[in-house]
């Protein structure tokens, strides 16, 4: 990471008026899935407003954003197919995804219980067979 902007030019810097640094993040990943154990590099690059911050600070601020969005979009799109949604006029699409978000929030946050009171650990996918399968818990899960 970087805070000298100064060198990106009059141009660029007007485009981002409050630009303060500029940070890469190299990933190296080694697919331990292939027999040769093929190794692949990426780089991503940021910008930032803030100035005066080390590099691994910035690193956990990067790490901790990317994981919050994989894991959600992980679960919209393995537990609710979201990808295969062909929904394209108006704003369908739009409206859709925020139902999809509410419907993944109740589900997170319903437990599913047994007879004796114990709560059933279950994944998503379990737990909207079981909205489907009953109106009881598709109540349960909906007041959650």
């Amino acid at each position: 990471m970087t805070d000298e902007v100064h060198w990106l030019g009059e141009e660029l810097l007007g485009q981002w008026p409050e630009l303060a640094s500029l940070i890469v993040v190299e990933s190296v990943r080694q697919d331990m899935g292939d027999l040769n154990g093929q190794v692949s590099t990426q780089r991503r690059y940021f910008i930032s407003s803030h100035t005066g911050l080390d590099a691994s600070f910035l690193a956990d601020g990067i790490r901790g954003h990317w994981g919050i969005e994989n894991g959600l979009h992980w679960c919209l799109d393995v537990g609710m197919n979201e990808d295969q949604c062909r929904l394209r006029v108006g704003y369908r699409a739009e409206n859709f995804s925020r139902l999809r978000r509410i419907a993944l929030n109740k589900l997170k946050r319903w437990e599913i219980k047994k007879p004796n009171r114990r709560t059933l650990k279950v994944g998503l996918r379990t737990k909207q067979q079981a909205c489907g399968w009953s109106h009881e818990f598709l109540l349960q899960a909906l007041v959650a």
